[in-house]
């Protein structure tokens, strides 16, 4: 899934960590609700302005970060 049209990142909102379609929602906030044991029914019942595909593109730039921290570690 390409998520470079869905994550945007700007210096000004929440002090540029990276947020869905330019909202005040993190990728964070998504992979911490996950982690918690939300659903993405809950998540998405609980913010009406977020779509399936957003909190599919969170899951796809959390495991594209994860697989360049990865290999640069080396």
């Amino acid at each position: 899934m390409s998520y470079q049209n869905i994550i945007t990142i700007e210096p000004g909102k929440r002090s540029g960590k990276p947020c869905i379609r330019g909202l005040r929602i993190t990728v964070y906030d998504i992979l911490e609700y996950l982690a918690g044991g939300m659903t993405e029914a809950e998540i998405l019942e609980d913010f009406s302005e977020l779509t399936s595909q957003d909190i599919k593109a969170c899951l796809a730039f959390a495991a594209d970060r994860e697989k360049k921290l990865f290999i640069t570690s080396f």
